[in-house]
């Protein structure tokens, strides 16, 4: 009896196991970033998400540890308008000043060669826990992929998506926190949890945005 029942505990964890999916960055897909995963300027709210809610982590899945970035909070060395963020791609770091004139420096992850754009734009739309919606060339290439991945540790997305110009770029989080600091993305900006979350409680949309 105690044989049957070690067997049956077995068989449902490997089933659960076997049922996990994680989906790696984003730049696994060789896509644009940004296009076409989520709508904005959809009248629907996100879907609920409890970030302690169980059923949204996987098995023995534990939180990474945040790892203080060497350039957290360093003041810039040149002087940017109130009200608005500028991202250095060269030295991978977003400035945002306040329209107070408090600034703030957080370390980014930006676009591999050639994926890159320059220019200024303005935040357009934030969202919480942005559902991931990969385009049909990303399924093409990993016909794995499923149509849309909910807010969870597997989003490539993370908790906070900052949407720029027409929606075709973005300022988010990630579920690859190593890749900060290095040029790992598809065209968007990744940043540390604990960071994108404090940029999306600063910013507000019209927020002027320079890339350079």
């Amino acid at each position: 009896m105690k044989s049957m029942v070690v067997f049956a505990l077995c068989s449902a964890l490997f089933a659960g196991n076997a049922n996990a999916q994680f989906y790696p960055p984003q730049q696994d897909y060789g896509d644009y970033d940004g296009y076409g995963y989520d709508d904005p300027y959809s009248p629907y709210p996100p879907p609920p998400y409890d970030e302690n809610d169980q059923r949204y982590l996987e098995p023995g899945y534990r939180e990474p540890r945040y790892r203080a970035p060497e350039l957290e909070r360093q003041r810039p060395s040149i002087n940017i308008g109130r009200g608005t963020i500028e991202i250095s791609t060269r030295r991978r770091t977003l400035t945002y000043t306040t329209s107070q004139g408090q600034q703030f420096v957080y370390p980014i992850a930006v676009g591999r060669e050639g994926k890159q754009w320059f220019g200024t734009t303005r935040v357009v739309a934030k969202r919480e826990h942005p559902e991931w919606r990969p385009t049909a060339s990303m399924r093409e290439k990993n016909p794995r992929l499923p149509a849309v991945v909910a807010p969870g540790p597997q989003n490539p997305l993370g908790t906070r998506a900052i949407y720029l110009a027409d929606g075709l770029l973005r300022i988010h989080g990630t579920n690859d926190p190593s890749s900060i600091g290095t040029k790992a993305s598809s065209g968007c900006f990744r940043m540390y949890r604990q960071d994108v979350e404090e940029l999306y409680e600063l910013v507000q949309t019209g927020t002027k945005v320079i890339v350079r």
